[in-house]
Formats: C-alpha cells, sequence, structure tokens
C-alpha cells in the first residue's frame, strides 16, 4: 500500500484491533487506532484521513451515529464497516448511511486488507488524474460532473455525493446509454477484489437517485434494466426541461 494513506480505525475489541494494526503497519499503512467512537470523532475532527474503518458497537458513541457525523462533515471519505451485525438489514442500513463497503465478523484480515487496498487505490488513481489534468468535466444533461474537483451539479445546483455514489455516477455518465449489469457495476465501481452483493448496488442506486433525481420514486436519470441492472438515459430521451 502507498505509505502515504493515512487510516482511522475504530474498534473497540484490543484482539481484533491489534490484528488490524500489525496487518496494516506490515502491509505500510500508516494507522491511528481508538477504541471508543468518541475518542475516533475527536481524532477525526483533529486530523485529515484517507480511510476509515469503523466497528459498529462501540462504546460512548453508537457506530452508525459515528458514521452518520462523518457523512455529515465529509462526504468523500472512504468508509469501510467492519461488525458482526451480519443481517442483511444491518448492512443495507450501513450502506444507506453512507459506507463503502461492509465487512462482517468474524472475517478474513487478507479479505479486509483487499478491500482497504482496492479503495485506497482507486483514491491514488483520483489524485493522480487530478495532478495530470486530463480528466475534464463530463455533461450528460442535466447532470455535470467534475472528476477534478469530486463534484456533482444537477441542473446547476450542487449536490453532496459521497465517495462510492460519485465513482458509480462517474461510471454511468461516461457511458450514457449503456446498460450494466449489477456484477459489472460491483467490479468497475468496488473493485475485483470485493466480494460483495447485489443489494450494495441496489443501495446505493436508491440513495443516488435520491440526490439527482426530480422524482427518486419516479427515476427518469437511473434507469432499471429488468433483467440486466441499470443505465443512465441517453439525453436524447429525457423530456426537454430535464
Amino acid at each position: 500500500m502507498d505509505t502515504s494513506h493515512q487510516i482511522l480505525f475504530i474498534e473497540d475489541d484490543p484482539e481484533i484491533g491489534s490484528l488490524v494494526c500489525e496487518e496494516l503497519r506490515d502491509h505500510g499503512c500508516p494507522v491511528d487506532w481508538y477504541k471508543s467512537g468518541t475518542d475516533g470523532w475527536a481524532h477525526f475532527r483533529e486530523e485529515e484521513q484517507d480511510l476509515i474503518v469503523l466497528d459498529l458497537r462501540l462504546p460512548s458513541l453508537d457506530g452508525m451515529d459515528l458514521l452518520r457525523r462523518i457523512r455529515d462533515a465529509d462526504p468523500h471519505v472512504p468508509v469501510v464497516i467492519l461488525s458482526a451485525k451480519a443481517e442483511k438489514r444491518d448492512v443495507v442500513r450501513g450502506l444507506e448511511l453512507g459506507a463503502d463497503d461492509y465487512v462482517t465478523k468474524p472475517f478474513s484480515s487478507s479479505e479486509l486488507i483487499a478491500r482497504i487496498h482496492a479503495l485506497l487505490r482507486r483514491l491514488a488513481a483520483e489524485r493522480e488524474r487530478h495532478a495530470r489534468g486530463d480528466d475534464e468535466e463530463i455533461q450528460v444533461r442535466p447532470l455535470t460532473v467534475y472528476p477534478q474537483q469530486h463534484r456533482v451539479t444537477v441542473g446547476g445546483d450542487a449536490v453532496d455525493l459521497t465517495a462510492k455514489e460519485f465513482d458509480l455516477l462517474l461510471q454511468f455518465v461516461r457511458h450514457p446509454g449503456r446498460a450494466f449489469s449489477r456484477g459489472e457495476l460491483l467490479n468497475h465501481v468496488w473493485g475485483e477484489e470485493f466480494n460483495g452483493f447485489d443489494h450494495t448496488v441496489n443501495t446505493h442506486i436508491n440513495r443516488l437517485r435520491d440526490k439527482i433525481e426530480p422524482d427518486p420514486d419516479d427515476p427518469i436519470l437511473i434507469q432499471t434494466v429488468w433483467g440486466v441492472g441499470y443505465r443512465l438515459a441517453d439525453p436524447d430521451e429525457l423530456p426537454a426541461s430535464s
């Protein structure tokens, strides 16, 4: 891993905390470990982080509440939930609140490291494109996406997207009209290392629609292609007022 990436790890279990920190440091990645939600939140507010690994069952400040605070403060920093809550409703809720990935306990440390590495690699690629200045804004009416600035406007109005919401939308606007299966979106946006589920894509699509669609209950921009997956409507298909 790139040693310039700083990770914040919030986990109250001493055995898991020691294991994950040792693995990350063995891969050359600096990590700050805090055992309570309040301490992790205080550190997050003081120092910039490249990625956060977050348990949900934390003392003093619940992990879901902490995630909500983090997302309100920074929609873009990648967040990986590491939790014993493995039921589908817990995973969906974590993704709905803005987590980029969800790893359930018990877990393989190599799998966790691979998930983190995939997110950091995408972050590094984004920074490289920004440094080169070779990734200009993309317009697919009424959307304008600014890859270098990690910014999106809809009809001229700015919208806040999480890192994964942004990556998902960027995948669509680079290929308007093309239908993607959920598996393709998982590979393109989350990476081949991600052993996720279709509901990961579905949840992010629903959140994205809530932010960019005129009527999320009747979406016209991100369309469901039954039996396939999703596509971004070609601008010629949209009403003139869109």
